[in-house]
């Protein structure tokens, strides 16, 4: 749902988030404000699986920082800003320090859980956003298939996607090395 007609900046979405008292999640696309509702019990589920594996593998965060609902943004382009439901980001390019507000740059690992209220062209939309401004890979969880699409760029340039069933598992490829997590974990 659009809010207004107009573009707008991460500062006027920190100002509309802080403004308002509601349950609401914002995300920012080429200057478009997009609400949404807070996410159902099982995409939370999955999301919280996700994390929870980030966290097993790497306890100390000596190889990077996951997160969960942080709002990111490409440093040079203040009219985007994406809340992956769980990120990644290695430990060379994490920020120093912790943002009050949202990170400029893009996580190496973003991950969207489709919601049903998200089609599958918009968290395409949104994979292809991450890719284009430094993230590695993108997996959208597809709950009601109980698929996940793994989504990088190629070489051409050009986006790959793959997908993996819940007979399958994910790897953190060149970004998290060694991490594998089984799909039919996320689908309890």
């Amino acid at each position: 749902m659009v809010l207004r007609q107009r573009t707008y900046d991460i500062d006027d979405l920190w100002q509309l988030v802080c403004d308002t008292d509601d349950d609401k999640h914002y995300e920012l696309i080429e200057g478009e404000i997009i609400e949404m509702s807070p996410p159902g019990g099982e995409h939370g589920t999955i999301a919280g699986e996700i994390y929870h594996y980030f966290r097993l593998f790497d306890p100390e965060r000596s190889l990077g920082i996951p997160t969960v609902d942080t709002g990111f943004y490409p440093a040079d382009d203040r009219s985007t800003l994406l809340s992956p439901d769980v990120a990644f980001t290695r430990i060379e390019r994490a920020p120093v320090r912790v943002f009050k507000k949202w990170v400029p740059l893009m996580p190496d690992i973003a991950v969207e859980v489709q919601s049903p209220g998200n089609t599958q062209q918009q968290l395409r939309r949104k994979a292809a956003i991450y890719l284009q401004n430094g993230t590695q890979l993108v997996w959208i969880v597809i709950p009601e298939r109980k698929v996940v699409e793994v989504c990088r760029l190629g070489a051409d340039g050009d986006i790959e996607r793959e997908f993996i069933g819940q007979d399958g598992a994910l790897s953190g490829e060149s970004v998290l090395p060694g991490f594998t997590l089984d799909i039919a974990r996320l689908f309890i």
